[in-house]
């Protein structure tokens, strides 16, 4: 077990915490919690590459810590109503179809090389943005008005649009 896999598991342990302060509406400490967790993130990462210690366990529970929290989170925004449920939905539904198309691939023994695309890229990282976003808002008492309505078309609008590229890409794999 490689310290950046360590620092990986660490973030995993903290998703519990960052929600359930999410649902007692313990803002500032999900807001500490969730910067916590980026930190961990940019650290992991940072020590993998430093001193070589990437590795193929590293690269899954890195993916699944980063999911996992903002599956987590956005989820858990939408029910405690900070955020609206048709966002939620929007956001869970493309990484389960991405996670189904793997599945799905690898039954029918057509293993789907997993490499990230800039889409992708950019989907994660607006839902990083916004869910820290909404979460340091809620922590220092700050109303965003409509600036909150138009982050949350361009979150859902990635999310969609990130899931169309990466669904063309795996029926064109399962096709040929």
């Amino acid at each position: 077990m490689t310290l950046p896999n360590l620092i990986t598991i660490g973030r995993l342990i903290l998703v519990p915490f960052v929600i359930a302060m999410i649902g007692q509406g313990a803002w500032g400490l999900a807001f500490a919690g969730f910067a916590v967790a980026g930190l961990s993130d940019a650290v992991d990462g940072w020590v993998a590459r430093r001193f070589d210690m990437k590795s193929e366990l590293g690269a899954y529970l890195d993916a699944l810590a980063d999911k996992a929290l903002l599956v987590s989170i956005f989820v858990t925004l939408a029910v405690t109503g900070a955020v609206p449920g048709w966002l939620a939905i929007v956001v869970v539904s493309r990484d389960a179809m991405v996670v189904a198309a793997i599945i799905v691939s690898w039954l029918l023994d057509r293993r789907l090389a997993i490499r990230p695309l800039m889409i992708g890229k950019l989907n994660t990282a607006a839902q990083i943005v916004f869910a820290g976003g909404i979460l340091g808002l809620r922590a220092f008492g700050i109303e965003a008005g409509a600036a909150e309505a138009v982050a949350e078309v361009l979150v859902a609008a990635l999310a969609a649009g990130s899931a169309a590229v990466y669904g063309v890409i795996w029926l064109r794999h399962m096709a040929g």
